[in-house]
């Protein structure tokens, strides 16, 4: 059983990359039975936002789980693996669980410490364990995972003054105006983005916002919270020339804003500057805005920078976290150990206690006049023996488990003991309860 991560995010790849490479809410149920159909992947989860497209494995071997993993990255996007790979990057076995702890507490998000991707590692795993792509290694990892970055949050001042994505647009629109009073805001797109960023506009004083979306329920239900207008789509044009800001975040797969739409406008705003921000992968605005007089286009890539003026701060904090991500990691590969050593000591305790009902059924042909009562007495007495001789090997081989050169111990004891055929037992057993798992979750054709 091995660990891997297989993925691409904003320090491998420029959101030219990442857009084609991420994937749609709509579609990720269906991925992660794609990908659990793969050969050599036992259990997966995938992690797809705005920054990051990752994918998490249990695999059977290294080698061929690399190999899947990216094909399926490939082939689910139509890119040539030879394309993709300067883009990819790889983690394995503690390494891969250090980085999901990272990403969980925040620590490796483009915003340090910011509290969104909890939310999205959370929903992944929520979304893979009803798909039936989790077993027992990521049921405990991912929750372990959520844990502690909950934990991290509390304990540490992390997330004080707290910045996202969304807000990182807000503080650059605020560097270029000095501030937001009197401005009139945009906001195309009504999903979490949208209303995080809605959220910090409005806390920070702008004359009016203006929502517009495909469903104009939802546009309604966001620009109400926040004493807003809503506009159907089709009004875009119309509210594009009165707006001082436009920020948008939806989840279409083509353009929401050309240079032609805006260029239309430029004579009617009289040089009045259009910020325009694209916090969206893929994004909603054409590159070719910027070319345009008094329009000044940021998209995610740009956002980088806005929150340096934090980031010393929360790095400090970040430290206090890498610490516990240490101490998590030990635990965690503690738990793992176990795994391994559960089946031995399942199998001596059987073993054992098999030969103390032999040796009891031996005792009752000898001795037929034995009440009840005696036998009660005899094999609890038995029992206790059994126990007591099984208990200090038992304490020493968990003790074993979680010190280097486990395995050779591990085997050492199975040997010691006989306990070859018994622990081949436990493991059919549970390749057996392994393979109905599988078999309830049908292969997808690729």
């Amino acid at each position: 059983m091995h660990i891997l991560v297989v993925g691409l995010n904003y320090k491998t790849a420029p959101v030219e990359i990442r857009e084609k490479v991420s994937f749609q809410p709509t579609e990720l149920a269906e991925a992660h039975k794609a990908l659990r159909a793969r050969k050599s992947i036992l259990e997966c989860t995938i992690v797809s936002t705005c920054n990051r497209t990752e994918v998490y494995a249990v695999v059977d071997q290294l080698h061929t789980g690399r190999y899947y993993m990216k094909s399926f990255l490939a082939e689910w996007f139509s890119i040539e693996t030879n394309d993709l790979n300067p883009f990819l990057f790889i983690r394995e076995e503690e390494i891969s669980v250090e980085h999901l702890f990272r990403v969980a507490a925040g620590l490796d998000s483009m915003v340090l410490g910011e509290t969104q991707i909890l939310g999205q590692v959370r929903d992944s795993f929520l979304l893979a364990q009803q798909e039936g792509t989790t077993g027992t290694i990521f049921n405990h990892l991912f929750k372990q995972a959520i844990t502690l970055a909950k934990r991290s949050h509390s304990e540490t001042e992390i997330g004080e003054n707290a910045v996202s994505v969304s807000y990182a647009a807000v503080e650059l629109a605020k560097k270029i105006f000095g501030g937001l009073e009197k401005k009139d805001i945009l906001i195309v797109g009504a999903g979490k983005m949208g209303e995080l960023t809605a959220k910090h506009l409005h806390s920070n004083g702008v004359a009016s916002v203006h929502v517009v979306n495909r469903t104009y329920e939802k546009a309604l239900e966001l620009a109400g919270r926040f004493n807003g207008t809503a506009h159907p789509m089709e009004e875009l044009g119309s509210v594009l020339n009165i707006a001082d800001i436009v920020i948008t975040s939806t989840g279409s797969e083509s353009y929401v804003i050309t240079k032609e739409m805006v260029q239309s406008l430029l004579k009617q705003r009289k040089g009045r500057p259009l910020f325009m921000v694209d916090i969206a992968v893929p994004r909603d605005l054409d590159p070719g805005l910027n070319e345009l007089e008094s329009v000044f286009l940021y998209d995610i890539d740009d956002l980088e920078g806005i929150v340096e003026a934090n980031l010393a701060e929360r790095k400090k904090e970040a430290e206090k976290i890498e610490i516990m991500i240490e101490g998590e990691i030990v635990a965690f590969q503690s738990w793992v150990n176990m795994l391994g050593v559960v089946p031995v000591i399942t199998a001596l305790r059987e073993k054992a206690l098999a030969v103390q009902a032999e040796t009891m059924q031996s005792i009752e042909r000898k001795m037929p006049h034995l009440s009840d009562r005696e036998k009660k007495v005899l094999s609890k007495h038995t029992k206790s023996i059994v126990n007591q001789l099984l208990r200090d090997p038992i304490v020493r081989i968990k003790e074993q488990a979680g010190e280097p050169g486990a395995d050779q111990a591990l085997e050492f004891f199975t040997k010691i003991f006989a306990l070859e055929e018994e622990v081949k037992q436990q493991q059919l057993k549970t390749e057996k309860e392994t393979s109905k798992l599988r078999e309830a979750s049908p292969s997808l054709p690729l």
